[in-house]
């Protein structure tokens, strides 16, 4: 028996001996090895689910799915980074519990506007296992986790660079700019040699001149790119330009519309651009600050979410008929904030996370929210003034320091991810048939 073979099933369940040569011969793979991680396996069966749900995601995009092969080892990749990193998650004790889960799943079918039911109802139409999806989401969160305490938790921006890049757009004249960008990658590992730099670079220059002379870029992306974001045909979506590495901005300064750039060497490998669309967005332009208060009932153990909502549905109630909303926040309210009313004071937007955003938007000067759900708990939110300002010298900082840390985040990923990769014991089965 071939050691790719996990499990065999005989067809005839009888144990006699002279039955059992007939039964063999029936024996039928249901399963194999198509690599080993570390001392962890991925099987076959793992490795056509991931597939399919590859497929899955470029039919809805209307991007043309790569050819068997190239998917196989897209994926079968995809599926060995994962792994190595959950083992280091594993191993280093960052766990994701049930509760923690539920509320994250909960969150993913508010996003989709579907009670939770409707959306594990409409992944099963799709073919999608919902225990599955589980704990696909479970796996997601914890490499998030892992990569928030490997690698951005231990990024640094000095104040010198902050200065830099403050004097920097002060010196830009006029709008700012944005781009829509798609993006493929081929892919260059640390201390490669001459020989495999020279292949890269040709792999990518053929992909680049197909695209330049009208090719599919999003199929052109899902069938040669490197990059996490291959299998959405490359797209980036709208960044600034402050949001983008000098390498990039540098090559879209002159590009149009639908342009391809030229090839571009980082420390990653060969990356190509499309330029999408550029838009205009004017510098320091006002923004509008919104003043609130708020009352929490976080959910847990001792307090079901059914249970938070009636609370606060109970403190509406006292609300609009004249309850002091200071008083009922420092008696209920489970937020630090709890001590001044519940007031969280001037708030920028992307102060606080999107669902708590989206409600206060939507509430007028005085009104008062019907219980929003948040990774936190329930709130009700009251708005209590709204302004138009200029962004403070303090805010400029505090944005300059977000944009120069995200700037390093994805490209010490990478190279995290590259490391890591180097490190762990892979064998690859995948072409034992």
């Amino acid at each position: 028996m071939r050691s790719g073979i996990l499990l065999a099933v005989a067809l005839s369940l009888s144990l006699s001996w002279p039955q059992s040569s007939a039964a063999a011969e029936k024996a039928v793979v249901v399963d194999r090895i198509v690599a080993i991680v570390n001392k962890e396996v991925i099987t076959l069966s793992e490795l056509d689910e991931a597939i399919g749900a590859a497929e899955r995601g470029l039919r809805r995009q209307g991007t043309l799915a790569p050819e068997r092969p190239v998917l196989e080892r897209q994926m079968l990749e995809r599926l060995i980074l994962d792994k190595v990193q959950l083992q280091l998650a594993r191993d280093t004790g960052i766990r994701v519990d049930d509760v923690q889960l539920d509320r994250a799943l909960q969150r993913v079918a508010e996003q989709n506007r579907l009670t939770l039911s409707a959306f594990r109802a409409a992944l099963e139409k799709d073919g999608v296992s919902f225990d599955g999806f589980r704990d696909d989401l479970r796996d997601q969160i914890t490499l998030t986790r892992l990569r928030e305490r490997e690698v951005d938790d231990k990024i640094q921006v000095s104040d010198t660079e902050i200065d830099l890049f403050l004097e920097e757009s002060k010196a830009q004249s006029g709008p700012r700019e944005e781009y829509n960008l798609a993006h493929l990658l081929v892919a260059v590992p640390d201390q490669a040699s001459p020989e495999r730099v020279e292949a890269s670079r040709a792999k990518a220059e053929k992909a680049r001149a197909e695209a330049a002379a009208g090719g599919d870029f999003a199929a052109i992306a899902a069938r040669v790119s490197d990059a996490p974001d291959a299998l959405r045909g490359g797209a980036i979506g709208w960044r600034s330009a402050e949001r983008l590495p000098d390498l990039f901005t540098q090559a879209l300064a002159n590009m149009k519309p639908g342009e391809v750039s030229g090839l571009l060497r980082s420390s990653a490998g060969f990356h190509v651009l499309k330029l999408v669309d550029r838009r205009g967005e004017t510098q320091d332009a006002p923004v509008q600050q919104t003043r609130l208060r708020h009352i929490l009932i976080r959910t847990g153990e001792t307090v079901s979410e059914d249970d938070a909502r009636k609370r606060l549905l109970g403190l509406r109630e006292r609300l609009i008929a004249g309850a002091d909303f200071a008083a009922l926040a420092r008696a209920n309210s489970d937020d630090s904030s709890a001590a001044r009313g519940g007031e969280l004071d001037w708030v920028y937007p992307g102060d606080t996370v999107p669902e708590f955003e989206r409600a206060y938007q939507d509430l007028k000067v005085g009104e008062i929210s019907q219980p929003v759900k948040t990774q936190f708990g329930y709130h009700l939110i009251q708005v209590m003034a709204r302004r138009t300002s200029d962004v403070t010298p303090e805010r400029k900082r505090l944005e300059a320091r977000k944009i120069l840390r995200e700037r390093k985040s994805d490209e010490a990923y990478q190279q995290w991810l590259r490391q890591l990769r180097d490190q762990a014991y892979v064998d690859l089965r995948l072409d034992e048939r």
